[in-house]
């Protein structure tokens, strides 16, 4: 399938505060693919089977419905709005300054911390032919000063091809995403044709650490928050955040959103059957079944396995492609956190420098922060698996927001085009909302206190950039974001109170009633204390002519 060529108006030539529209149906899809398809398959299923032994098919079927639900409601808000950092620009639309501020600064804190978490995941692999990591007793890898050498040269690779444009970008990310489904597909194969034992699945001879549900109820769901399955998933993103960037939006986007979402989650359930029934019986014997799994001297543990099937050839292209694959991710989340940040300079409420653009469309001053903070997460912090609950927790918050600007949208702009309409929309866009709230739950304490810190550090830098900019700044629009401010401290309150490293007095069952009323209130309230429909039509009127690359607007939205 052939790219369309880029359109008359956007091949004019960007403006500052203007990206190029280079990036078509096959890129953007691979985009989306290429993101989900990083270092959390190659860590994914083992980390999974080690927290719900078998029944982690399930875990990843379960986290496929649930990325799913919240990729729809982006499907329609999407075409309907396309412009580049969505995520963070959306909840402007129908929310205002803070609420976008809010989410934008969860995303970005988010987003930068990827791309560097997947040059260490790359290296983690990479130990295996030289000292670039050191393993620590509790499992974690950190780089030694070779492995952080190469780690910034890595980075500052991906700042250079994004410098160039997002058309390099694209071209580059589809030869390597094909690569990447190519290893991925010929694992599952490999796997299932060269040793395949059925009786895993329900191995009762391990004790506690056997049967199909070794980690109970509460393993299945746990594991999708911090085994790495939403963690993967979350690369659907890219359908969005390069949205103003898509030559034809309108057709795109939803493909891109739903279908990265479907093929990975059929490649991934796969792979964990695969590799559930590819582990030999003696390794399962050793360690007492799946609970306590692990290989000796391994540096990934696919290549391991494929080591002790036999299969040489195998674990050589597994090392090769554990280079590959989370530095194909890293490139692309380089991508994404300089829109992310692109977006918060559009919003108004972050430095305005943050969103010119080159002759290139290329968002230099984004490129260059985001290097910076890839820097600073190399430093010997806890490595890939330590990272993967907060990376997760704080995505899929932000991600959250997207079902309700959805419903909001649907009240302040009834009338406005929707190129994708979302069927059965209330019903779709609060389970997504639930399905958000549930995963950061189930991400535990540990994890969650963590986020609220961070969130509460960026609002410390929000009014800190309020007191000393001399830029001019929107009104924070604070009434019609309180529902946030209600938000993150029953999530936090709930987190505290939950089993899941918490103080135990919310069980997993329970807690799938208190996320319920949770997400009613928020939601009922989000509604409740929106913007006027005259300031969102304003604000969506305004995405509209930077969509258009136009300083005239079209014929007026129709008012609600």
């Amino acid at each position: 399938m052939s790219e369309s060529t880029t359109s008359t108006k956007a091949s004019a030539g960007p403006r500052s505060g203007h990206l190029k529209r280079d990036v078509g149906i096959v890129s953007l899809l691979f985009a989306g693919v290429g993101s989900i398809i990083g270092s959390g398959w190659l860590f994914g299923a083992m980390n999974a089977a080690k927290i719900a032994g078998p029944s982690s098919v399930l875990s990843w079927a379960i986290g496929t419905v649930m990325i799913l639900l919240i990729g729809l409601c982006f499907s329609e808000l999407g075409p309907m709005i396309p412009v580049s950092g969505g995520v963070v620009r959306f909840p402007h639309f129908s929310f205002g300054s803070f609420t976008s501020y809010t989410m934008g600064w969860i995303t970005w804190i988010a987003a930068a911390t990827v791309a560097p978490i997947e040059v260490e995941g790359a290296l983690q692999y990479a130990t295996k032919w030289a000292p670039l990591t050191t393993a620590h007793s509790n499992g974690a890898h950190t780089l030694t000063g070779l492995g952080y050498l190469i780690a910034v040269l890595a980075m500052a690779l991906f700042v250079v091809i994004n410098y160039y444009g997002v058309r390099w970008f694209a071209r580059l990310n589809n030869i390597l995403v094909t690569w990447k489904l190519l290893i991925i597909v010929l694992v599952v194969v490999a796997f299932l044709l060269t040793a395949f034992h059925g009786h895993n699945f329900n191995a009762t001879e391990y004790g506690k650490g056997g049967g199909f549900m070794p980690g109970g109820a509460k393993g299945i769901f746990s594991c999708i928050a911090t085994a790495g399955i939403t963690f993967s998933f979350l690369g659907f993103r890219q359908g969005i955040e390069l949205a103003g960037e898509t030559n034809n939006p309108k057709r795109n986007i939803p493909i891109a959103i739903i279908g990265s979402v479907l093929i990975c989650g059929v490649i991934y359930v796969l792979l964990e059957v695969a590799f559930i029934g590819a582990v030999p019986g003696k390794n399962l014997a050793a360690s007492h079944g799946w609970l306590d799994l692990n290989y000796a001297n391994d540096f990934g543990p696919l290549a391991a396995l494929s080591t002790i099937l036999g299969l040489g050839w195998l674990a050589t292209l597994l090392y090769v492609d554990a280079v590959i694959s989370p530095g194909d991710t890293g490139l692309i989340y380089t991508t994404v956190t300089a829109r992310v940040s692109y977006a918060m300079g559009m919003n108004r409420n972050a430095p305005r420098s943050l969103a010119k653009t080159t002759s290139k469309g290329a968002p230099l001053v984004s490129l260059i922060v985001t290097f910076v903070i890839g820097l600073i997460v190399f430093l010997p912090f806890p490595s890939w698996q330590q990272l993967v609950g907060f990376i997760t927790s704080a995505t899929v918050m932000s991600f959250g927001v997207g079902p309700i600007v959805l419903m909001a949208l649907r009240q302040q702009a009834p009338d406005a085009p929707r190129p994708f309409r979302l069927p059965a929309a209330p019903v779709i866009s609060f389970l997504a909302f639930y399905s958000s709230n549930l995963i950061v739950f189930w991400a535990g304490w540990d994890t969650d206190w963590k986020l609220m810190v961070s969130i509460l550090l960026g609002l410390v830098v929000l009014g800190i950039y309020y007191v000393t900019s001399k830029e001019e700044k929107p009104k924070l629009d604070f009434r019609t974001g309180a529902w946030v401010l209600v938000w993150l401290p029953l999530v936090t309150i709930q987190s505290w109170l939950s089993e899941f490293g918490g103080t135990g007095k919310i069980s997993l069952g329970v807690g799938f009633v208190t996320n319920l009323v949770i997400s009613g209130l928020v939601f009922w309230l989000a509604l409740r204390f929106k913007l006027p429909a005259s300031e969102a039509l304003a604000h969506l009127e305004e995405a509209r002519r930077e969509a258009d690359h136009s300083d005239e607007a079209e014929e007026p939205l129709p008012a609600a």
